[in-house]
Parts: C-alpha cells; sequence; structure tokens
C-alpha cells in the first residue's frame, strides 16, 4: 500500500508498511496515545514508516498540530507490542494508535506546546466519535504496558483533554501524610488494592503480595491520573482517586 485516503479530514498521508489486518476483524475501541521519544519529530516519522522498523502508529502529530496518517484506520497498526488491558493482550487489534512528537523522558520530558495538545484533542475526538470510543478507552501506552513503558509521560496534559471531552480523569486527591503500601507489604489491604487495579484495567495480579510488578502499575497508574509524584507507593491520593475513577466508570456509577 503505497497511499490512502486519509480517515481523518485533516491529515495528510505518508503511508507506512508496517501494517496487517486487525485480528477476528475487530473494530477499534480504544485509542492509544505515545510520544515518539527520539530526539526529531523528522527522524520518528521516518522510522515509523521504515519497514525495518517493524512499529508504526495510525497518526502522528507533529509540534505545530500538523497530523499524517500513517495506517489506515481499518488497518492493524503495530505501536502496542506485548500490552494488556481488562484481560485483553491484542492491544494492536482493538486500538488506534497516536505517536505525539515529543523527546520524552530521553529528551528530558519537554512540554507538550498547546498547538499539539489542541490538534491531539480534536483528532481524538474524530476518531472517538466515528468508531464509538468511550472517553475511558483513552489511554497511555504505559497503562498498558507498565514497566516496559513509561509515555506519554507525567507531563502529559491528560486533564485538559478531559475538560474536551477525551478521556477519564477525576481531580487527583491531595498528597498527605498516613498510611500506604509498597514493596514487600503484603495482607487484604493490598489485595483489596490490587482488586482496585485489576478492575480500572491494569493487568495486576491479585495475591495479596506488593510485588515489583505491582509497584510499576501503581507507577503507571500515577504516572496517568496522580502525575504530581510517581513514586510506586501507594498512598491515600493515590488510593482515594483510583476509588473516585472508579466510581465514575459507567458500568461502577449506575
Amino acid at each position: 500500500m503505497t497511499s490512502f485516503e486519509a480517515d481523518y479530514r485533516k491529515a495528510t498521508v505518508k503511508a507506512s508498511p508496517n501494517h496487517g489486518e486487525r485480528v477476528g476483524d475487530r473494530r477499534p475501541d480504544m485509542i492509544l496515545l505515545h510520544y515518539t521519544g527520539m530526539p526529531t519529530p523528522e527522524g520518528a516519522l521516518e522510522w515509523l514508516c521504515r519497514e525495518e522498523s517493524q512499529v508504526s502508529s495510525h497518526y502522528f502529530v507533529h509540534e505545530n498540530g500538523e497530523v499524517v496518517q500513517l495506517v489506515p484506520e481499518a488497518r492493524r497498526a503495530w505501536h502496542a507490542g506485548k500490552s494488556t488491558w481488562r484481560g485483553e493482550s491484542d492491544i494492536n487489534s482493538m486500538s488506534i494508535g497516536i505517536e505525539i512528537a515529543n523527546a520524552g523522558h530521553p529528551g528530558g520530558l519537554p512540554d507538550y506546546p498547546a498547538e499539539q495538545i489542541q490538534a491531539v484533542i480534536e483528532l481524538c475526538r474524530d476518531c472517538g466519535q466515528r468508531w464509538s470510543i468511550s472517553p475511558e478507552r483513552v489511554l497511555g501506552h504505559s497503562d498498558v504496558a507498565p514497566v516496559r513503558k513509561v509515555d506519554p509521560g507525567e507531563k502529559f496534559p491528560w486533564a485538559e483533554l478531559h475538560r474536551a471531552g477525551v478521556g477519564h480523569w477525576v481531580e487527583p486527591a491531595p498528597i498527605t501524610g498516613g498510611r500506604f503500601f509498597q514493596r514487600g507489604d503484603r495482607g487484604q489491604p493490598v489485595e483489596a488494592l490490587q482488586s482496585m487495579l485489576s478492575l480500572y484495567g491494569y493487568a495486576t495480579e491479585i495475591s495479596g503480595e506488593f510485588s515489583d510488578k505491582m509497584a510499576g502499575e501503581v507507577e503507571a497508574f500515577q504516572r496517568h491520573f496522580r502525575p504530581e509524584r510517581v513514586d510506586g507507593i501507594a498512598d491515600f491520593s493515590t488510593i482515594d482517586t483510583l476509588h473516585r475513577l472508579l466510581t465514575t466508570l459507567p458500568e461502577y456509577s449506575a
């Protein structure tokens, strides 16, 4: 496929060879946001369009807000890698992947320009409307691949997206003192926290043991929903924010 018609009317097309069929004819019901994590947008876009890279995304958003489509939405782009959400592991077959030009943690985690974020919002709203994707199904790569991935990072303005109708969000609880859970802790309270993370969607094993893996999942949650402090320690702020997010999910708020 050397070219195709853009699904998003504001996008230009630069076709990537890296895509395939969505397994089981799955319709996308999730939007997954990434940062490129490379020194230059030009280098990142070129890499996503090279066959040898074996990676791609449906969209690429430049710092100035320009949107490029690399893979038709009906096709399965290769952006999520080994990932899991709500018990499903073929995230590529169920998602639309959006790469956002940003040097990320390797480049000092620069701020996202306002025009870029506005373009991401408009793109997500357009994709969400056309595919009936619910707000809570707009996630970061770090949500579906904790520890392995940390993008789009703690500086990504999820609250701003939520105000525009994109993504799920509640105001994080203030960071205060009090009881907390961390690596090595065991018992029923840890099991209860694991159940909450699992109910939200994370691939958290319900074992009653606060393992290194669980700490990574708590960090992923904090990076998205409580970005003021990302330390893998489940303090009151983290737990309360998670609880309020759960109570505002459609299936639990009825």
